[in-house]
């Protein structure tokens, strides 16, 4: 039983680590709570690093229409401080 533990600690570490904030996106975050969550105390990422990890795609991420997805504009409103960063840096967003 120990052995079996021993060989599955590396897996479920892995597992646990996927699930930790600094990953991106999740499922339930929105374009304001994913850059809050980036830029924030944790990991303290630019504001282009932490777009770039948050941005959506028309085919929602996945491999399937990539040569022809698009960007999604970033849903800030609301938030007036994001904005200005968005505005900054050149990032197509959404009032």
């Amino acid at each position: 039983m120990q052995r079996m533990a021993r060989r599955a600690f590396p897996f479920v570490a892995l597992a646990l680590a996927a699930c930790s904030p600094e990953m991106g996106r999740t499922w339930n975050d929105t374009d304001i709570s994913c850059l809050r969550k980036q830029m924030g105390d944790a990991v303290h990422t630019s504001f282009p690093l932490a777009a770039n990890e948050c941005q959506r795609l028309t085919n929602h991420n996945t491999i399937f229409g990539a040569d022809h997805a698009k960007i999604i504009p970033l849903d800030l409103k609301g938030a007036p401080d994001l904005q200005a960063l968005a505005e900054e840096y050149g990032y197509s967003y959404t009032k």
